[in-house]
């Protein structure tokens, strides 16, 4: 179409300007106008039309790890500042992990997998919770947000927060289990991987994880105004596309002593703290999400399904 021409146009220098920003000698990106033009563009389209000027506008981004989410949300907010003139701020959920120390506390109170940053659980709520309370206020006030450092497992200091001064036409906030639902209580009697066979043999674990996915996430998630959905074609991938992750941060990062990166073998038994729920959002997410973006298995967008209009 033209209109999408003519946004390619404006928006192209400063959209292959960030890829490049994320790309290494090994990894490239492949086809990367393409996206930007035909699925990515479109869907910005889709955001102006929804977007309502007088409250922020809630853009729910999700997508098992290493799925591109903060590529994708990257340049999606790219396209609606320099063609749309929308003001749009994007967080991570990832930004809202608890601390270490309270993470450690949790895990001596809960179950010692609480330690591992990722599941609900291990964000901090009620945070998000007032973020999104106060950014939907009629009176908006300046927001400090936090930021996390994933190379050091911990939470930025406050002078590495986010400054948020102004109200959002749209908020971006994405992350690997946003939008997620708990499950029925008697699906989590059996286990999914070696990890929760050796780690949560009475379920502690998994209940209290789905039990955070009944009560103040539903809370949260419910807030969102539309859910983007990331779609790998399935698990294995996710873990391939992870490493590759955790390969770049050891590449971008500048004091490499101080670092807590992950061997191949960390990874996956990472991965499997995420296998349950990243599961059964395969299963469940395309059923109410807004768009699903399915991804092939060479990292790329190779459709886009829009389920609501």
């Amino acid at each position: 179409m033209q209109q999408f021409s003519l946004c390619f146009g404006k928006v192209k220098k400063d959209c292959l300007k960030f890829i490049k920003s994320q790309e290494t000698k090994a990894d490239k990106f492949k086809n990367k106008e393409r996206m930007i033009k035909s699925f990515l563009i479109p869907l910005c389209f889709w955001i102006n039309k929804k977007a309502n000027k007088k409250r922020p506008y809630f853009v729910g981004l999700a997508g098992g790890q290493g799925t591109g989410k903060t590529t994708i949300s990257s340049l999606i907010k790219i396209i609606l500042i320099n063609y749309f003139k929308l003001k749009v701020f994007r967080i991570s959920i990832d930004d809202f992990y608890k601390t270490r120390k309270e993470r450690m506390n949790l895990s001596k109170k809960i179950h010692p997998m609480l330690l591992t940053r990722g599941v609900p659980g291990t964000h901090d709520i009620n945070m998000m919770l007032n973020f999104f309370r106060k950014a939907k206020s009629k009176k908006f006030k300046r927001l400090k947000l936090p930021t996390f450092n994933k190379a050091t497992d911990d939470r930025s200091n406050k002078k590495k927060w986010y400054d948020l001064k102004n109200k959002p036409d749209v908020i971006i906030f994405e992350g690997w289990c946003v939008g997620a639902k708990s499950e029925k209580n008697n699906t989590l009697k059996k286990t999914i991987n070696s990890m929760e066979k050796a780690k949560d043999q009475k379920q502690i674990w998994r209940k209290y994880v789905n039990q955070q996915l009944k009560s103040k996430y539903k809370n949260l998630y419910s807030q969102l105004n539309c859910l983007i959905y990331l779609k790998a074609k399935n698990f294995n991938l996710l873990q391939k596309w992870r490493l590759k992750q955790e390969r770049k941060l050891w590449l971008n990062s500048k004091r490499k002593s101080n670092l807590k990166i992950m061997s191949k073998g960390d990874v996956i038994n990472f991965m499997q703290t995420y296998q349950r729920i990243t599961q059964n959002m395969f299963r469940s997410v395309p059923k109410y999400a807004s768009i699903i973006l399915n991804l092939n298995s060479n990292h790329q967008i190779k459709s886009t399904v829009y389920k609501r209009k």
